[in-house]
């Protein structure tokens, strides 16, 4: 023997299942979300150190003892707080490597700081003062 209310209570149980089940894979999706932003922040900061280790090195060719300068001016405002670049002349060439840290959105994840290197000639006459 069947009853007509019956199926209609069963589905006032089900109601607001489907929110519940969105409630608890809310967090990972977020989760997800953030560790892709994550990545792109990565890319970035490891792009800016190779902007920032090529214009140290063209700024150095061209006056020695000036990369940091021109490291600090190539990055994002951001990111210029945490960015070191040593110069380091060899002969005819000076070489530039430049460290900028990674920013974290994701509170935990620490990450080794970008490291690009640029190497250049020098433009004027080293052995002359």
């Amino acid at each position: 023997m069947s009853y007509a209310g019956e199926g209609a209570r069963k589905r006032a149980r089900d109601r607001g299942q489907v929110a519940i089940e969105y409630l608890g894979f809310l967090p990972i999706l977020i989760l997800v979300a953030m560790a892709g932003v994550q990545v792109g922040l990565i890319a970035y900061t490891a792009q800016q150190a190779g902007t920032a280790a090529r214009a140290g090195a063209r700024a150095a060719s061209l006056e020695p003892g000036t990369a940091e300068e021109g490291c600090q001016a190539a990055v994002s405002s951001w990111l210029a707080d945490g960015t070191d670049c040593a110069e380091a002349p060899g002969g005819d060439v000076v070489t530039v490597t430049a460290t900028v840290q990674i920013p974290s959105i994701v509170p935990g994840w620490d990450f080794d700081p970008a490291r690009k290197s640029a190497t250049m000639p020098l433009d004027f006459d080293a052995t002359t003062d």
